[in-house]
This record gives structure tokens, C-alpha cells and sequence, in this order.
């Protein structure tokens, strides 16, 4: 069976490509861009909020228990960071097989080692490591000055971290989730090498498989729209919360 022909939506229309019609006129994208669209976004959003809830607080610990931090802890922070710094190592594709497979060996009710749900996942594991780094470098960018005056005043750790340090960090780090979101939107176009859609899927499918240039342009041109939506976004939020 072809390697790139396992999604649901995409066996139930493979005749599609066999009838005429260019652009959107194309019968696959008539039926399947809206579909792929929403399961692109899905995949984006979900990653993307997973990740910053499990990332910030990792990249904070990241920053903060190195030697002279508010948490010193030079030990478990360089255990910490090689862990990090493995999740990082993997190339994204790798680390997806291999995520795949644990989810097929744990077998959980509900949930495949295919289609849009399970390579959420594997983006998932895959941005935590790569985020995390980067919230530590914006904790890291935090005048020094902000922490000693918070510590003179006798703020606690918690107060420092999220009152201080995250408070002070908090436009670099929506810049940081910005370009966290536009790889992501770059990762999900991988989904079809494991079995899930997207326009990926969609331009593999039909643009590449059946040399259909019309769904391969109309599909970069959307991507190049989410991208462009994403980074305008982001520019707009970093500079409303910039209170410096």
C-alpha cells in the first residue's frame, strides 16, 4: 500500500484525481482543502498550547536553577539540561516515529498511532525541549536589577519568578510563541510521512503523487496567509503587554 495513501479522508477520494478540473475548480480541493485546513489548525493550535503550558515553567526552571539563580541548583539543573538538550538532539521526523510507536505499544482507548490526534502529539514532544530553551533565554534577558530589587523587598520565589522574571519576559516571550507557532505550522506539513492529514497530506497527495501544481500552489499560499496572520498577531500582542 502506498506509504502516503493511509488517511481516511484521502483513500475515500483517491478517484477524485482522476476527473479534470484545475485550481478550484480542482475536485480535491473542492472536498478536501476545507477539511485539511481545519485539521492543519487543529494540530497548530493544540501543539502549540500544550507546549507553552508545559515549556514556560520548564524554561523558567531552566534559567533560574543555574548557579547564582533565584533557585540555584547547578546539579539538577545540568541533569535537567541534558535531558533537554537530547529532546532537542532528535530530528523531528525520528522523534515522531518513535512517539508513534509508544502511543501503538501503550494503546490507550480512543487514541491511534495515526491521524491528525496522535501526530499532535508527536509535534507535542517535539517542540517542549525547543521552547523550553528559548523561554530560558528570555528569562536570562531579564535586567538583573528588577530580581535584586524584588529580593531587597522581600518578594518570595514565586513572586520573583512569575511577578519578575516572566512579568519582565512576558514580549519576548510572545515572540518566542510566534516563531514556536510558524515552525509548528512548517511541521505539520510532515504528517503524511505517518499516516495524518492536514494540507500536507493534501498537497503529497495530490499535488506531488499526481503532479497537480495547482493544489501544490494553493496550499503554499495558504500556508504563506497563516504564517503572515501568525506573525502579525504576535508583533500586536509583544507590543500591547510591552510596558517598558
Amino acid at each position: 500500500m502506498n506509504f502516503f495513501l493511509t488517511h481516511p479522508a484521502l483513500l475515500e477520494l483517491t478517484q477524485l484525481a482522476t476527473e479534470k478540473g484545475t485550481w478550484f475548480n480542482n475536485r480535491a480541493i473542492e472536498q478536501l482543502f476545507w477539511p485539511s485546513l481545519l485539521e492543519t489548525i487543529i494540530m497548530v493550535v493544540l501543539s502549540t498550547s500544550i507546549t507553552v503550558i508545559f515549556a514556560v515553567p520548564l524554561g523558567v526552571v531552566l534559567a533560574e536553577t543555574r548557579k547564582g539563580g533565584v533557585l540555584s541548583a547547578p546539579i539538577f539543573n545540568k541533569i535537567l539540561g541534558t535531558i533537554v538538550n537530547l529532546g532537542r538532539a532528535v530530528p523531528f521526523i525520528i522523534l515522531a516515529i518513535i512517539v508513534l510507536f509508544v502511543i501503538r505499544l501503550i494503546d490507550l482507548p480512543g487514541l491511534k498511532a495515526i491521524g491528525w490526534q496522535a501526530f499532535t502529539i508527536a509535534l507535542t514532544v517535539s517542540a517542549i525541549p525547543y521552547f523550553a530553551r528559548m523561554i530560558e533565554s528570555n528569562v536570562l534577558a531579564v535586567n538583573t536589577g528588577k530580581i535584586e530589587a524584588a529580593q531587597m523587598m522581600g518578594a518570595s520565589r514565586t513572586r520573583i519568578l512569575w511577578g519578575v522574571l516572566v512579568r519582565e519576559a512576558l514580549p519576548s516571550i510572545i515572540q518566542s510563541i510566534t516563531i514556536l507557532t510558524i515552525t509548528l505550522i512548517g511541521y505539520s506539513a510532515m504528517a503524511p510521512a505517518v499516516g495524518a492529514g492536514g494540507l500536507g497530506a493534501l498537497a503529497i497527495n495530490y499535488g506531488y503523487q499526481r503532479y497537480q501544481f495547482d493544489v501544490i500552489t494553493i496550499v503554499v499560499l495558504v500556508i504563506l496567509v497563516l504564517v503572515q496572520l501568525v506573525q502579525m498577531m504576535g508583533d500586536m500582542l509583544s507590543r500591547l503587554v510591552d510596558h517598558r
